[in-house]
């Protein structure tokens, strides 16, 4: 599907992609953060077995978790976030510009 400009029907469009950028970083943050935070909360819950009852007590097991599942939500909110932030971009903060004349326009849904 090639996409025109309304006013000067040109085809040369250049799409600004501020809102997916954005969107892209806020989610990886907060998904990174969701994923370490609920990787912690279930090992607090369910302690490794032959433990010692120490509040303290960081385990290699619980840190590889919450890294692998920070990364996991990080992944995952890094995509939510560009896609949302891509709808964003091209239906309704009129990001996209006409290089032929100048005009910023959404583009029809």
């Amino acid at each position: 599907m090639s996409f025109r400009c309304p006013i000067c029907n040109s085809q040369k469009i250049a799409f600004h992609k501020t809102s997916m950028r954005i969107g892209a970083v806020v989610g990886a943050v907060g998904g990174a953060a969701q994923g370490v935070s609920a990787a912690l909360a279930a090992t607090r819950i369910v302690p490794p077995v032959g433990s010692i009852a120490d509040p303290f007590s960081i385990t290699l097991s619980t840190v590889s978790s919450a890294i692998l599942c920070g990364l996991a939500g990080g992944v995952s909110g890094c995509m939510v976030g560009a896609q949302l932030g891509e709808k964003l971009d091209r239906h309704v903060l009129a990001n996209n510009h006409c290089l032929t004349c100048g005009h910023r326009f959404n583009l029809p849904t």
